[in-house]
């Protein structure tokens, strides 16, 4: 009985995760359910290769969120940087790093504009960045000519669609994947021990000792089964190694840097941020030269995955790494999120996307399906706080 009540308590504490991670299992399970072909190493390897630059975005629109702002110009960003990578290394025929720093540069040099007219003229968000949306799409398609440009070839076209496939030797597995996964597990279950050790010693509420075992072991051994799904198919892609090293970094800048914390000020009570001495305007700005910088990284991930630059790219890409903080516990007025949710939230979406064209399902219906999961996301987080505001 002690260990169902733990269980309860564990799931009402955070009920908003629980629910994603419970929503994203089922997901899996009905399209596994549907269609066996879902879980072959084959096709987990792809949603990660077609999904890779959703989750860069997402990581950076989480932080967007929190702040209490909202960017809608990521897609043309990431349009117009991996327009200027292709440009150079395409068209001018320089290294393939030329392009990869021009595009970063290029997201950097969005970000300083977009920050500026936010933070320091007080020009509300959406509007600056509905404007950016219409502005850098425009110089994608100037800077293009209108004609898409390819193929990248080499090295530019390995950072999506290349492996890390051998090294370490294996038969019929890739053993440098295994480790590398192994490794992941082993640090997530040291961080785990930590935070235990630390709530206990200062006498917070954390589940019973059974129960944090048997969750490190569920999560050691999920991961590890995707892991080796990966080591027997074409192993550690090159994208997977940048995505987790964005989630490492903006997980231990979200949750432990002075930055991250005057972030969830802001978006959490402005006028308090203020009084305490926040430096609100600098923190918004570096808000967006981040986010701005992110969708860079995106853009070359995105234009080295189709192997080529187009005017039309990154179109709703804002909308799905919006949708993916929002399904993934970001809430509406700022203030609330995590990285590690706005994974999930976009894992949701990839799932579903990817599922969904397994079935052979209309792109019309999956835009419905997107749309109906969005708006009862947000329902979610609504419902939640009018029941904790009436406790």
């Amino acid at each position: 009985m002690t260990g169902i009540t733990n269980i309860r308590e564990l799931m009402s504490r955070n009920i908003r995760q629980s629910g994603i991670l419970i929503a994203l299992v089922a997901l899996v399970a009905l399209f596994t359910f549907l269609n066996p072909s879902f879980l072959s190493p084959g096709n987990l390897t792809n949603i990660v290769l077609q999904y890779s630059y959703i989750l860069i975005l997402a990581i950076g629109m989480v932080i967007v969120i929190i702040g209490g702002h909202i960017d809608l110009s990521v897609g043309s960003v990431v349009a117009l940087a991996g327009a200027v990578a292709a440009v150079l290394v395409v068209k001018g025929g320089h290294p393939w790093w030329v392009g990869v720093l021009a595009a970063m540069g290029v997201g950097l040099a969005v970000g300083v504009w977009q920050g500026f007219w936010v933070a320091f003229i007080g020009i509300p968000a959406f509007i600056v960045t509905l404007a950016g949306m219409l502005l850098f799409r425009g110089m994608t398609y100037q800077v293009l000519d209108n004609v898409s440009l390819s193929p990248f070839g080499g090295t530019y076209y390995k950072i999506a669609n290349g492996f890390q496939n051998g090294l370490l030797g294996g038969y019929g597995y890739d053993a440098l994947t295994l480790i590398v996964f192994g490794l992941a597990v082993a640090g997530y279950a040291f961080t785990q021990v930590r935070a235990r050790q630390g709530a206990l010693r200062y006498k917070q509420t954390v589940e019973a000792f059974p129960l944090f075992i048997l969750k490190i072991v569920v999560v050691g051994a999920v991961v590890m089964w995707f892991g080796y799904q990966l080591a027997v198919n074409r192993g550690l892609p090159n994208v997977l190694i940048i995505l987790a090293l964005l989630i490492i970094i903006y997980t231990v800048i979200t949750q432990r840097s002075v930055f991250g914390r005057h972030v969830y000020a802001i978006g959490g009570n402005l006028p308090a941020a203020q009084l305490s001495g926040v430096k609100v305007k600098k923190v918004n700005f570096m808000i967006f030269v981040n986010m701005g910088l992110l969708s860079g990284i995106a853009g070359i991930v995105y234009s080295s995955r189709m192997n080529s630059a187009q005017p039309a790219a990154g179109n709703m890409f804002e909308l799905d790494a919006i949708a993916a903080c929002f399904i993934g516990g970001a809430a509406v007025t700022g203030g609330v999120g995590r990285v590690t949710g706005a994974m999930i939230g976009a894992l949701i979406m990839a799932v579903m996307t990817n599922g969904m064209q397994l079935m052979g399902v209309p792109t019309s219906t999956q835009q419905i399906v997107k749309g109906l999961v969005l708006l009862l996301a947000v329902a979610f987080d609504v419902y939640n706080k009018r029941r904790a505001g009436a406790r």
